[in-house]
């Protein structure tokens, strides 16, 4: 069965590869802190049944307590070295019954058939506001029937391909959740640029129209709803080989894996 993938929205999707549910970063609210999201039905509460949750930071839109809270006792829970120090509500859902590991680049966990791989990021990983704890920045490579990469938030790196290694399917942020976007991020440009580096089969835009700051709609808007569309544009032009697949909020796509 080939992989697919589910986007529910900012950087939330499910991987299902070899008859398993890989979600990552899970934010299952309307709202979040200051932010409001403006696109897309809140998934549905079956998006929260995985068999493996991979967190890629620490970032609270991506490391989302409440939203965790929702996972079945028993879900392997992979996060970053060092966050179950930084947040003790980690440890409440740890002693309530999610199976957490905390991972760092390199590491390699088996799930059923796949095997799930932490990869290093390019962005600043740590808990907000800043504090004396700190935790890498992942993202992740599930190699099951296929190998898909979940880049998490990450700016571009010297290292990206080696570091990542041949995959299939790419998962990349090409937005964020303001209008402007800091250092470590890519945009629609700067994730067709990784798809050079990495040369995937197939990639899937993700970390974009779905969060908004309340009171700033009318804020350099097109950063809200234009990064997918570009990322496609950008792609085709400088990554003509790979396969880009856009699905909208709450839509199932099968990227394309065979060479």
């Amino acid at each position: 069965m080939p992989v697919e993938i589910t986007w529910w929205g900012h950087a939330t999707a499910t991987v299902a590869d070899s008859g398993l549910r890989f979600l990552t970063d899970p934010v299952f609210v309307p709202r979040l802190a200051h932010l409001r999201r403006r696109r897309g039905a809140l998934p549905p509460p079956e998006a929260a049944v995985a068999d493996a949750v991979l967190v890629s930071h620490l970032h609270a839109d991506h490391l989302h307590l409440p939203s965790l809270a929702r996972l079945r006792p028993g879900t392997r829970l992979l996060v970053p070295r060092g966050a179950q120090r930084a947040l003790p509500g980690l440890r409440r859902l740890a002693e309530g019954g999610l199976r957490v590991t905390e991972v760092e680049p390199g590491d390699e966990l088996a799930v059923g058939d796949a095997v799930v791989r932490a990869v290093r990021a390019a962005h600043d990983g740590r808990r907000l506001p800043y504090g004396p704890h700190r935790s890498p920045a992942l993202g992740y490579v599930i190699s099951g029937e296929a190998r898909t990469y979940f880049a998490g938030d990450t700016g571009l790196f010297e290292e990206m391909a080696d570091e990542v290694g041949p995959c299939d399917v790419a998962l990349l942020p090409v937005g964020g959740w303001g209008p402007f976007l800091g250092p470590g991020h890519l945009n629609a440009r700067r994730a067709a640029e990784a798809l050079v580096r990495l040369a995937p089969r197939s990639a899937v835009p993700v970390h974009y129209g779905t969060y908004w700051p309340i009171g700033l709609d009318a804020v350099r808007p097109h950063e809200f709803h234009a990064p997918g569309e570009e990322f496609v544009r950008h792609a085709a032009r400088l990554a003509p080989g790979v396969a880009v697949h856009r699905p909208a909020h709450g839509e199932s796509v099968r990227p394309e894996t065979a060479r």
